[in-house]
């Protein structure tokens, strides 16, 4: 297996344009002198992440309001074809009725993602582990996820972390309102797997620390040719792999081995 150093030039990002494989943020201190070039400047770090990697998972949104300059920035400082996967805010999934989330939806999807353009991958929404799947009012929030924001078209991530969501009954209301499911390789979240969709979100959480590509080759082989047969089964069919948690100091270099991988 090849191993990522800091000599390495960056892998071409868009070999397969449906295939986006990535990172959970950027501004990590860990990552500076091994992913980001010793005395790199934090501005530059943003360019420098998105040359070597095809997507990436905000976080910051989930946790408070940006402004749209903060999103025209992103994008002017990132390469064609490059996408930004965004947490959905906290204060409309955190609560116990869904249904009244509707302040909340619109007030984060009008703070300015759409100055991302292009570049304004998919929304994901995070439940806490301890919120149940109850199929009306559940419904209902889906119900107000909006389809477009400043004329571009939003499609919408479901991140369910709780055991009575693996159901028959869950995928099929997700379907039908157009949102995919987040696939957790986790040992504390369920793994929903939704094959009636079109966009596969998997979010691989088990790096490991002993390995310097956090998940072991042969696990590395699994993730590439489980995307690449996924694509192959359509020509709509698209899929982000985000290295997130687990020993995260290892997520950029899994990333860029799983591009190769990938090929």
């Amino acid at each position: 297996m090849r191993r990522y150093s800091l000599d390495m030039p960056p892998p071409a990002a868009t070999s397969h344009p449906r295939i986006r494989i990535g990172i959970g943020g950027w501004n990590y201190e860990p990552w500076r002198g091994t992913f980001f070039p010793p005395g790199l400047p934090r501005r530059q770090e943003l360019a420098h992440a998105s040359a070597r990697l095809s997507a990436i998972e905000v976080n910051a949104t989930y946790y408070g309001t940006l402004k749209p300059a903060v999103f025209a920035g992103w994008r002017e400082q990132t390469p064609e074809g490059f996408v930004f996967s965004l947490k959905a805010s906290r204060f409309a999934t955190n609560r116990k009725v869904l249904a009244s989330a509707a302040e909340s939806i619109e007030r984060f999807v009008g703070s300015g993602i759409a100055e991302l353009g292009p570049k304004l991958g998919p929304i994901v929404w995070q439940f806490a582990p301890t919120k149940r799947f109850e199929p009306d009012d559940f419904g209902a929030f889906l119900a107000l996820l909006p389809r477009r924001a400043g004329g571009l078209p939003l499609r919408h991530v479901l991140d369910v972390r709780h055991e009575s969501f693996a159901c028959a009954g869950y995928l099929e209301l997700a379907r039908r309102h157009d949102c995919a499911t987040v696939h957790t390789d986790a040992p504390q979240f369920p793994a929903i797997a939704d094959p009636g969709n079109d966009l596969a979100y998997i979010r691989l959480m088990r790096s490991a620390a002993d390995c310097p590509t956090g998940y072991r080759p042969a696990e590395i082989a699994a993730w590439a040719q489980g995307a690449r047969a996924w694509v192959a089964g359509g020509p709509r069919r698209e899929v982000f792999l985000y290295f997130i948690n687990g020993a995260k100091e290892r997520a950029p270099a899994a990333a860029i081995e799983l591009m190769q991988a990938v090929g």
